[in-house]
Parts: C-alpha cells; sequence; structure tokens
C-alpha cells in the first residue's frame, strides 16, 4: 500500500493504476462502517483508494474538531489489511489555501434537518468531496446510508456539475445491538450506550407501525418521540420524501425517516428508508 501526504505524491501513484478506481472518502477513526464500504469498493474495482482527512470546513464554531477521534495509525494498518492500493492523509495545508473558491449547498435541500441545525456544515462538505473526488479520479465513490442528506446532497453535486464518478450509496452498520456505528460512539459511556440505543429502537418501532398499514406521519412521530424520551435532547424526527420536502403519509419506496438527538456529549443521527 502506498501512502501520499501530498498532491503529487497522489498523482505519481495513481499513474501506475489501469482499471476502475474504487474510493472511499472518509475522516478516520476507522471502524467496521468504513470497512463494509472499503471491502466493497476493493470487490468492485480494479484499484481501491482510501483518503483519511478531518475537514475543517465542515465543522461549526463549538463542535468537536479538536477533539474529533484521530487514529492515523490503526487506519493505516485496517487500509493494508483491507487491500487498500492508496490512501491519502493529507495535511489542511495541502487541502485548503487562504482564499478559496466557495461552493454552496442548494438553498432549499441544504437548509433544512442537518443543514438547518448546522448552517454551512453542507458547504464545508461538499468543498471537499468534490476535492476528494476530483483527486481520486474515481470510478466509483462509497457513502454510508447514515448521513442520509450528505449523499442526497453529493449525488445533486455530482449531477449538477457534470462529474464522471458513480455514486454508490451503502447500507447502515448496526452492532449486535443496533447502534449505528460512528466514530463519535466512543464519546458515549457505558450508561449512555444504553440510552443511545433509543434512536434505532424508535426505528424499529416506526418499521413495525408501517408493517402494520400505518401510514400517518405525525402517529408514527408521536410514537418514536415517546422512545426518544430516553435521550437527553432530540433534536429532530423527519418523515420526508427523497427530495428531502415534508410529507403527510408515508410512500412506499419514497420516504426517509430520520433523528438526531444527544446522548452525553455525542450528537447522534440515525434512519431509515422506506
Amino acid at each position: 500500500m502506498i501512502i501520499a501526504r501530498t498532491i503529487e505524491e497522489l498523482q505519481e501513484a495513481k499513474k501506475s493504476l489501469t482499471g476502475s478506481i474504487g474510493f472511499v472518502p472518509t475522516m478516520g477513526a476507522l471502524h467496521q462502517g468504513h470497512l463494509s464500504l472499503i471491502r466493497r469498493a476493493r470487490d468492485e474495482n480494479t484499484h481501491l483508494i482510501v483518503s483519511v482527512f478531518v475537514n475543517p470546513t465542515q465543522f461549526l464554531e463549538g463542535e468537536d474538531l479538536e477533539a474529533y477521534p484521530r487514529k492515523d495509525d490503526a487506519d493505516i494498518k485496517i487500509c493494508t489489511l483491507a487491500g487498500v492500493d492508496i490512501l491519502f492523509m493529507p495535511s489542511i495545508d495541502v487541502m485548503y489555501e487562504k482564499d478559496e473558491l466557495c461552493i454552496g449547498a442548494p438553498a432549499v435541500r441544504g437548509y433544512v434537518l442537518e443543514g438547518e441545525k448546522r448552517p454551512g456544515h453542507f458547504d464545508g462538505m461538499l468543498q471537499v468531496v468534490m476535492k476528494l473526488l476530483n483527486l481520486s479520479g474515481a470510478t466509483h465513490a462509497y457513502f454510508g446510508k447514515k448521513d442520509a442528506q450528505q449523499l442526497a446532497l453529493i449525488m445533486q453535486m455530482v449531477k449538477n456539475y457534470f462529474m464522471d464518478v458513480n455514486i454508490v450509496p451503502c447500507d447502515i452498520v448496526r452492532d449486535e445491538k443496533g447502534l449505528a456505528l460512528s466514530s463519535r460512539n466512543v464519546y458515549l459511556k457505558d450508561d449512555e450506550v444504553e440510552r443511545a440505543l433509543a434512536l434505532s429502537q424508535s426505528l424499529k418501532k416506526a418499521t413495525h407501525m408501517i408493517l402494520a398499514k400505518e401510514f400517518n406521519v405525525e402517529r408514527i412521530k408521536k410514537e418514536m418521540l415517546s422512545i426518544l424520551s430516553q435521550t437527553d435532547k432530540v433534536e429532530y424526527v423527519a418523515i420526508v420524501n427523497r427530495d428531502f420536502q415534508a410529507i403527510e403519509e408515508i410512500e412506499i419506496g419514497n420516504t426517509i425517516i430520520l433523528v438526531a438527538a444527544w446522548v452525553g456529549k455525542p450528537r447522534l443521527i440515525d434512519n431509515l428508508w422506506i
């Protein structure tokens, strides 16, 4: 495996690649969720590039940029064992200059839910994803469905800017109790882990209701909020269509149910695609 830390090193390493390139962008502290993306990309492509970069432009003031988990040595070992061809680990100075062109999230889908709670987050996320997709030269790029709104906006960016890459959505990976895997889960104390399960349990309740032919959004939300009362603070329970527009009735094949809540230190998100 080649470790590239500059643009020049990445470009030099890519010269030897022929065939399709799978790309998995990450912020490091790799876990089984990341590994599921990496393994799929490995299986479906001739070559595999993974990036590890904690992107400062998608963190808001007061968020956990400095404290965000960083495990470079472990990430290198994991990528080596997983058969990664190139691991790109740039510094902030490599990725950004002082007076940058900016990319903005769309005015509607970029400023609801996560965009409303974290204004400017999606601008920074799209900025770095565009850079990384261009640098990787990826044929296929793999993103998890847990960040559903992020995934939708990346797909829109690729479409709107006519970028020659296929975005591959990948299912959420959970632990044995149902908690969606996240690098921020390391913040959870033992007693908080059980309360964090309220997110996935609320989505499971929604699933049972829909299977029982309950499609009314308000009744589903009410039951979910009852379960989510175990958390410290619920930021939102949203039931929307795939364009992130509010709906009154569940639309099978075109609905996403999203939750965001605080449990102890971390802010957790989860979702269900119907």
